[in-house]
């Protein structure tokens, strides 16, 4: 009697390793793996079994997704028909996860694959099988849960004990040995950053300051507003280790003395607004230069304080001088008129018209910068006005407004189309460098 030919299995053998570590050795666990999974198959093959050519090795992927390239290849294959059987070590060398084993079992059971562990025997098209798969499956994810936990405790304990649990080292250190060591040249740009910030009291101005005076980050990048506050609120500075915003004593030397840093906190934790507020007091005139009667005479800033309550205003020069003329707008409530200016100001930056006049007179020095990169720039302003120091909103109004002339009727503002192109080609540079770092 002629015997029937066995029918041929087409056999994958799929291994991973986690860690990266080893890999690039003559014999590594993928190669071990991979070794064991083809002796199982030649075991077999009185029963058909045959290993396709193909490799599928994950080596320095976690068994916790499914996005691993050599996987993808494998399901690729099963969905197009050539594989028959699915071959591993070890049932968490596909996953560590339940819930995703569970769906590479419904792909497996779509195409009529079956799945085999070399050191661990079931059957997946049984329901015997499929508890066993569970349940070994279960404890695997429990396992890697633990070691996550363990590692989440092991870190938060070396940070109450103060240790340095690596990452970039924050400017002013290098780490030696695992610990956090002072970089005496480094550490003296951090310094002079948190004394100059009491001095200056804005991140905005400061920053500016920096970037002109060429001090960068640890990484070589310009130290913009972002990074300036990041900074200034480390409290690795003072000799601090944080995790999960508690602080602990670090094992590193504070750069940063307690005092020092509390009275920059205090600067900081002030809202923008108020301390913008504040320094217009020390600062008060905006308009100084630019405010006009209906003369034509520049009128003068003023102040008084009356219980503890600070005046202002701007005043005609012919009052000054003890002179009441009739037609002239004698004072002016500072505050009302530079709200007026500011107010009309930001109606300004949004006017379609401000916007394309702009553009075509920016295109005379860039013809690479659009009209959307005009508007953007501009309308950038009007939020962070609020924000800026009084010396700084000066500045822009000194480079906006040429003049603004006050008469009984009201008030006329004269801009400078110049001075906008000035202000975007500002506002440009600034956010570039923004981006860049």
């Amino acid at each position: 009697m002629k015997q029937m030919p066995i029918r041929k299995i087409r056999c994958a053998a799929y291994t991973r390793k986690s860690s990266e570590e080893g890999l690039d050795m003559d014999f590594n666990s993928l190669h071990a793996q991979r070794e064991s999974c083809e002796a199982y198959i030649t075991s077999q093959k009185q029963e058909g079994w045959v290993l396709v050519p193909d490799q599928y090795d994950d080596g320095g992927i976690s068994g916790g997704t499914l996005e691993r390239p050599a996987l993808q290849r494998l399901l690729t294959d099963i969905e197009a028909g050539r594989i028959d059987v699915v071959v591993v070590y070890k049932i968490d060398r596909l996953s560590r996860s339940l819930m995703d084993f569970a769906k590479l079992v419904e792909v497996f059971d779509r195409h009529n694959v079956t799945f085999v562990s070399v050191t661990q025997s079931f059957n997946t098209t049984t329901s015997m099988g499929r508890l066993t798969l569970n349940i070994l499956l279960s404890f695997a994810q429990f396992e890697r849960e633990v070691t996550g936990e363990r590692i989440r405790d092991k870190i938060a304990a070396s940070r109450k004990k103060g240790m340095w649990m690596g990452g970039n080292p924050p400017l002013g250190y290098d780490v030696k040995d695992r610990k956090l060591v002072v970089n005496a040249h480094e550490a003296a740009t951090v310094l002079m950053i948190f004394k100059r910030f009491l001095t200056v009291g804005s991140a905005t101005l400061l920053s500016k300051d920096l970037l002109s005076e060429g001090v960068t980050s640890k990484r070589g990048k310009p130290i913009n507003k972002g990074y300036l506050y990041k900074l200034l609120k480390n409290q690795v500075y003072i000799g601090k280790a944080v995790h999960k915003g508690k602080a602990y004593p670090g094992e590193h030397e504070a750069i940063i003395s307690q005092d020092l840093w509390n009275k920059v906190r205090s600067i900081i934790s002030e809202s923008p607004r108020a301390r913008a507020n504040h320094t217009r007091a020390q600062t008060p005139a905006l308009l100084k230069g630019i405010i006009f009667g209906a003369d034509g005479r520049a009128m003068t800033p003023v102040h008084t304080k009356k219980t503890n309550k600070l005046y202002r205003y701007y005043v005609a020069a012919e009052l000054l001088k003890g002179e009441t003329p009739d037609g002239i707008v004698r004072r002016v409530p500072a505050g009302e008129i530079e709200a007026a200016v500011i107010d009309n100001v930001r109606g300004l930056l949004r006017a379609p018209e401000i916007v394309v006049a702009t553009w075509r007179a920016a295109r005379g020095h860039d013809e690479s910068i659009s009209e959307a990169d005009v508007r953007e720039a501009l309308q950038s302003l009007d939020p962070l006005w609020d924000e800026l120091f009084p010396t700084e909103q000066s500045r822009v109004l000194q480079l906006l407004v040429e003049r603004v002339d006050v008469h009984p009727d009201g008030l006329d503002i004269k801009f400078r189309v110049d001075g906008l192109e000035t202000l975007v080609s500002e506002i440009r540079g600034s956010m570039t460098e923004q981006r860049a770092a």
